[in-house]
């Protein structure tokens, strides 16, 4: 059930931390505060934290922004560890200082919902098939 907002009222920021680590050396991690973004499909990190920790882009991918404009990207992949959940991610290369988006794709595949009444992350309940 979703609530109706006052005037002058906003829905608030829902952030999470993230942990990226490198695929081909999971040694090299850094924890990122994320900021969930349902309207993005991929998640975005600034280049600079990337590249820290060895990631480097393996092609590029052109994307529709908010505004509808369009623009290309540098995109690697990436392992993601999301409220315990680990993911296998496309990861978008941001600009420095940019603030670090995770998307729905990273979102569904972690199992966890936005609950925007609360700001709240809850996980999906979920049976594992094969």
């Amino acid at each position: 059930m979703f609530r109706v907002l006052n005037e002058g009222e906003f829905m608030g920021f829902i952030h999470v931390p993230v942990t990226v680590r490198n695929p081909a050396d999971d040694s090299k991690e850094i924890e990122v505060n994320f900021l969930v973004d349902t309207g993005a499909l991929d998640s975005l990190v600034p280049r600079d934290q990337l590249e820290a920790i060895g990631i480097t882009p393996k092609g590029q991918r052109e994307y529709v922004m908010a505004d509808g404009s369009e623009a290309t990207f540098d995109v690697a992949t990436a392992d993601m560890e999301i409220m315990g959940e680990l993911v296998a991610s496309r990861i978008v290369f941001g600009e420095p200082g940019t603030q670090p988006l995770l998307g729905a794709i990273d979102l569904q595949a972690a199992a966890i919902v936005v609950n925007p009444s609360n700001e709240t992350l809850p996980k999906m309940p979920s049976l594992r098939r094969l």
